[in-house]
């Protein structure tokens, strides 16, 4: 039976959508920025307007709504719902109007027919409604209960209107612990009827932050790296699907359930989870990979393009926010043999705040609201609201990359120059995965070079067909064309790379012959080994420490929230230093030390390591770089030894894992 129900107030220290738990929120102040040209050449075609917003309210975006006569409804993590006027004006000066107040969480909202809105809170299924019209909500309807256990990370997305009506939301799982799923139908979808009665849809989900109703009927979630989440991705969800976290398997015996796996069906070997699928079935691996680190850490807002060109030219391709790197994703789908696959792309860089929510407004304007409380964010600010419009101008872009019998076709958003277009030397292929394990994420695995044997440039130079080798069905393959240029002005394109997930090699005529001996043309790369002992890995000690312990050893760890346990340490000058580091956390962590005020532009530098930067343990090749432990994993020691500067001063120690500095950092205080 529905019941009136005024939810209890948001609690002020909530903790992040997908990270862990901090008290620090001004750390992301102190993040660099991204490449500023970039971010400017960007801007010349999709122009970014950040919302003012009055110094009295925390506008903590976490849900979107666009409503008639331009106007928006927002809820905030706080617990707050604002209507915003004026967000649509060329130099916006909102007015921001207060709706309602004291929800939990809400990450979510919709119009609930015939009148009010559904809103998703941490606990529950709300419609709130202003019955009395005096603007102002004071209908607080629970349609639903949710299970919940009061672990901080069960946060709860939505809700999204299915076509027979009903709601559907997703239910994370919690964040460490003995157990990830305390409470029934964690890390599930789940579809509610508008009378409240709950139904399981697909279990093995994270933390979703995002998902959506295609314009094809298709559901697909956005997922965030983790715990058997190599790195950040998008798969389509089926009833009856299990999408790869173990956790919520632990309700599969209920009954409605709808998937049949059982938590001890599911292994932690390491082996790729497209290989573990195909001994397993009922497990739905990723439509998309986003590489981490490279494409977002943090994948939030999922929405698709249905302007029919008036936002560009991408229409029917979507965008995809991040929350720990303040931008937006571009991703291209197609069905190949029955199965979603395609490619994501780097779109727009350069957002003031972590990204939740996006959504399309009714004039083709890009909303994203934006948080940065509870990790930070490369953004310099908390909190916003701000909005993307494209201008007019066309970019020079890779359009579309899709799968070709041998290789890939490359769609453009305006000609080619034919004679850099038609040279194999100006793109590289190059294929690559992650394991399936339940370790918090996943370095690149099994990277392997992609020869280009044939390229030919259509007649009207808007698409090149480019021919490869050493192809692999479930791999992410890395497309980039550095050296194209267009035929007008010879300009590179504003993003040269495109991540193509090849679930399906398609049929059809190839343009170069099949070689039995292919296998013998694939190039292994040898990146440098990860743990290796170097002057700045310095993990042995020195044959002339008579003491092996030096003269000082310190003992520094790990707490909850992407902390050290120790953010100040002290030392003399010149002093032997044995340093023992222990990873108590449940995701990689190292030891960096810098030089004095130099730890955020190191870990900035880790940020642009690419693919192959957990070859490096995520440490970049800087002078600022004094000494660092190996990249370390869960409850793992690693120790090393090294003469402490000579020069008295400040010196910046970090984790340097990509996006832990921002909080994860400390000062080793040399004294004479």
């Amino acid at each position: 039976m529905k019941r009136l129900f005024l939810s209890l107030l948001a609690l002020a220290n909530v903790a992040p959508i997908c990270f862990a738990q901090t008290d620090n929120p001004s750390a992301a102040e102190r993040f660099a920025k991204p490449s500023s040209d970039l971010v400017s050449r960007e801007n010349g075609y999709w122009k970014r307007t950040p919302m003012p917003v009055p110094d009295d309210i925390v506008l903590e975006v976490s849900g979107i709504l666009p409503l008639p006569n331009k106007r928006l409804l927002v809820t905030t993590r706080r617990g707050e719902m604002w209507f915003i006027d004026g967000a649509y004006d060329q130099d916006p000066h909102p007015k921001y109007t207060l709706f309602a107040s004291g929800l939990h969480t809400p990450l979510g909202i919709i119009v609930a027919p015939p009148g009010g809105y559904y809103v998703a809170q941490r606990q529950e299924l709300t419609r709130i409604a202003d019955t009395d019209g005096d603007g102002r909500a004071d209908l607080f309807e629970t349609v639903c209960k949710l299970p919940i256990s009061g672990a901080y990370h069960e946060y709860a997305f939505g809700p999204v209107m299915a076509p027979n009506g009903n709601l559907r939301m997703t239910l994370n799982v919690a964040f460490g612990g003995p157990t990830q799923a305390p409470a029934p139908w964690r890390g599930w979808m789940i579809e509610i009827t508008p009378d409240g009665q709950m139904t399981p849809i697909a279990a093995g989900l994270r933390s979703p932050c995002g998902f959506m109703l295609s314009s094809s009927g298709d559901w697909f979630a956005a997922e965030n790296q983790g715990e058997w989440v190599g790195s950040g991705r998008v798969a389509q969800i089926e009833p009856g699907d299990f999408l790869g976290h173990p956790a919520g398997l632990a309700w599969s015996k209920l009954p409605g359930s709808t998937v049949k796996l059982r938590p001890e069906d599911i292994k932690s070997t390491g082996e790729p989870m497209y290989d573990v699928a195909k001994k397993i079935p009922g497990i739905k691996t990723a439509a998309v990979w986003f590489p981490h680190t490279i494409l977002g850490i943090s994948t939030s807002g999922l929405i698709e393009d249905l302007t029919k060109g008036k936002f560009g030219p991408f229409a029917g391709q979507f965008y995809v926010g991040d929350q720990g790197q303040s931008k937006v994703m571009r991703m291209s789908l197609e069905k190949v043999k029955g199965v979603w696959q395609g490619a994501s792309y780097a779109f727009r860089e350069g957002f003031e705040c972590g990204i939740i929510r996006l959504t399309m407004g009714d004039d083709a304007t890009l909303f994203a609201g934006e948080t940065a409380r509870g990790w930070g964010s490369v953004g310099p600010k908390q909190q916003g609201l701000e909005r993307l419009v494209w201008t007019g101008q066309m970019p020079f872009e890779m359009k579309e990359v899709k799968a070709e019998p041998d290789g890939f076709l490359i769609s453009f958003t305006q000609p080619v120059d034919v004679k850099t277009a038609s040279d194999p030397a100006n793109y590289t292929v190059a294929g690559f995965t992650y394991h399936y394990h339940s370790i918090y994420g996943s370095a690149p695995i099994n990277r392997i070079g992609c020869p280009i044997r044939k390229v030919v440039v259509a007649p009207d130079g808007l698409s090149v067909r480019i021919a490869s080798v050493c192809l692999r069905e479930g791999y992410i393959h890395e497309v980039k064309a550095a050296g194209v240029r267009s035929a007008n002005g010879g300009a590179p394109l504003l993003h040269n790379t495109a991540y193509y997930t090849l679930n399906r090699i398609p049929d059809g005529d190839r343009i170069i012959p099949l070689d039995p001996k292919e296998a013998e043309l694939c190039v292994v790369p040898v990146p440098p080994a990860a743990n290796a002992v170097t002057a700045k890995h310095p993990a042995k000690v020195p044959d002339d420490w008579s003491n092996k312990d030096g003269d000082q050893t310190i003992l520094l760890g790990t707490k909850p929230g992407l902390k050290f346990d120790q953010t100040q340490l002290t030392v003399k000058a010149g002093a032997r230093i044995r340093l023992v580091f222990r990873n108590a956390d449940d995701m990689l962590h190292n030891f960096v030390l810098c030089a004095p005020g130099k730890g955020q532009s190191v870990g900035a530098a880790a940020l642009n390591l690419g693919v192959d930067g957990a070859a490096q343990n995520y440490v970049p090749d800087s002078p600022d770089v004094l000494y660092h432990t190996a990249l370390t994993q869960p409850d793992s020691t690693d120790t090393i030894y090294f003469i402490a500067p000579t020069t008295p001063g400040n010196y910046d120690y970090i984790c340097s894992f990509p996006g832990h500095s921002v909080l994860m950092n400390g000062i080793m205080r040399v004294e004479k």
